[in-house]
């Protein structure tokens, strides 16, 4: 289960860096960060757990950049705002979701929790 984003107030974890591997590397099919060669299951373990932190911690910030970016194209101050059925035609999600989206991306603007704060998920 994914751990919960951070939020102003608690520092940001640095996750393990994603290196990024030679184009011959990636073209294989079977090739992940070279996981498949670790013949030491400790070792495969400790690598692949950093990596699904890494990727966790880089979908959990992704997302609050969507809903920062939603709530700034829903700002009813912009001449060329969009509407959340936009919103949610050009991001692939429903239109409830895009609204959850653009109030939590409202609430990170404002600068973090509180009483209105409320993950999108």
């Amino acid at each position: 289960m994914a751990e919960p984003t951070p939020r102003r107030n608690e520092p940001r974890l640095r996750p393990a860096p994603l290196l990024f591997e030679p184009a011959e590397a990636a073209a294989d099919p079977e090739h992940f960060f070279d996981l498949e060669s670790m013949d030491d299951p400790r070792v495969l373990l400790a690598r692949a757990t950093e990596l699904t932190q890494a990727f966790r911690a880089a979908a959990d910030r992704a997302v609050e950049f969507q809903a920062i970016a939603a709530a700034q194209l829903a700002d009813p101050r912009r001449f060329d705002r969009l509407t959340t059925a936009d919103i949610a035609e050009r991001a692939d999600w429903t239109e409830d979701y895009a609204k959850k989206m653009v109030e939590f991306g409202r609430d990170l603007l404002r600068g973090g929790e509180g009483p209105g704060h409320a993950d999108p998920v």
